[in-house]
């Protein structure tokens, strides 16, 4: 999707400054109406902004899709202790790939939403934490840093409002870990990222045991619109409870994969078709991936649902991080299975022994299927592996790596009976030793 030429079904809102020539430079950014939203903040108690974030319905668009406001409203603003603002920019779930284009189209935007954090709960410090495969991300950032302090939008006496407000970049090393919080607040203090134990939690005792704020991307990026609008004006674009708009990463088997921004709530099979173009080369739809690799997931005769957070979430999957992958008849889920579970098993810390020894044997049995030489003793042997592994880790790792694959065995088991008796995988057509 090219942002120059915007798809006329998108509600644009984080969106709306892409395409705008230079818009990553500061004064561009404030003759397109930014920072305004900043200095209305100022002249607002904080209570207030948070009360307003609150009235939003706005969720972390990180994946886990608690309420902002709420989370802001834990940080103890009169804490004797310094605050720290974070933001998580280390966006490594597969599917997922929209904070990339908030940071390199309008940087500004998410500068402005840290600031009226900062306001909020006090801080005067802040760190974006950006993945290192995202290099080119880094550099974009620190330029639009460098240009915000130029232009005195960071700094001390911020345009003369008396607040004071720093703002870093810090790399991650690649570790899909560090997207869980405790794990980011680790590696920001220089120790190899992996969870802590909660509570407490990061907004009592985060980066170097001090409260911290800590949100993605999306989620920053949404304030300045919210206190400029108002509240409840975000809110009214969404569904109740899950208020504005939301940033989706579609790709898979359509023919126009892309990031488009839509009202929570669109209709999930009216948007692969209408945003999507349809299942690519005319086949029928088998699958959703609704919000990244690590949501369950979600038959064709299932998608005919709203995209929020409670919606999915009673429909047996979550909204995630806005990864939606569409997956066609001729795709063999065993090996989708495999390739989710590969990528896990990678990424485990090996802090919590059920997500390391599980991800890694169901890695093994999951190739063993696929290489037709599994037995129809595993099959619910997956299933066990796998709920052992549900809640038993210190972060949602674990989780991540089962959910997806109780899902699959329980809803495409016949795929998996498929593979048995060394007979080849039906979608590939290969004998089973070329795929050894």
């Amino acid at each position: 999707m090219l942002y120059n030429e915007p798809n006329p079904l998108e509600t644009r809102v984080l969106t709306k400054r892409f395409g705008i020539p230079n818009s990553e430079k500061a004064e561009v950014y404030v003759a397109n109406g930014g920072y305004q939203a900043f200095l209305k903040a100022t002249g607002m108690p904080p209570e207030k902004i948070i009360e307003e974030v609150k009235v939003s319905n706005l969720r972390g668009r990180g994946g886990a899709g608690f309420p902002t406001g709420l989370k802001w409203s834990f940080v103890p603003r009169t804490s004797p202790k310094p605050k720290y603002l974070i933001c998580n920019a280390d966006e490594s779930e597969p599917g997922t790939c929209k904070d990339r284009l908030l940071m390199e189209y309008d940087p500004h935007q998410l500068i402005e939403g840290m600031l009226i954090g900062g306001l909020a709960v006090d801080s005067h410090k802040g760190y974006i934490y950006i993945r290192g495969e995202y290099r080119y991300l880094i550099t974009m950032m620190e330029h639009a840093i460098d240009d915000a302090y130029a232009h005195g939008w960071l700094g001390k006496n911020i345009q003369g409002t008396g607040f004071d407000f720093d703002l870093y970049v810090h790399t991650g090393a690649g570790a899909y870990e560090c997207g869980e919080e405790t794990a980011l607040l680790d590696s920001i203090e220089g120790k190899r990222g992996v969870p802590r134990m909660k509570p407490p939690f990061p907004a009592v005792a985060g980066a170097w045991g001090c409260p911290t704020l800590l949100n993605n991307v999306e989620t920053y990026s949404a304030v300045p619109n919210i206190i400029r609008d108002g509240g409840a004006a975000f809110a009214a674009l969404g569904t109740p409870k899950n208020g504005g708009t939301r940033l989706v990463c579609l790709s898979g088997h359509v023919n126009k994969p892309g990031v488009y921004e839509i009202p929570l709530g669109y209709p999930m099979l009216e948007f692969i078709e209408k945003f999507g173009g349809g299942v690519r080369g005319g086949k029928k739809l088998k699958a959703v991936i609704p919000g990244g690799s690590s949501c369950p997931v979600l038959t064709a005769s299932e998608c005919d649902i709203i995209m929020d957070y409670d919606t999915l979430a009673k429909a047996g999957s979550m909204l995630g991080s806005g990864g939606m992958v569409v997956i066609d008849e001729d795709t063999c889920m065993v090996k989708a299975a495999l390739r989710i579970m590969r990528f896990y098993a990678h990424e485990s810390c090996g802090w919590c022994v059920p997500c390391r020894e599980g991800t890694t044997w169901l890695r093994k049995m999951l190739q063993r299927f696929h290489d037709g030489m599994g037995q129809a003793s595993d099959i619910p042997i997956i299933g066990q592996v796998s709920k052992n592994m549900l809640g038993r880790t210190f972060c949602a790792l674990g989780d991540a790596a089962a959910m997806p694959t109780i899902s699959i065995v329980e809803k495409f088991r016949e795929e998996f009976e498929a593979h048995l008796d060394g007979r080849p995988c039906p979608y590939e057509h290969k004998p089973a030793m070329a795929l050894a």
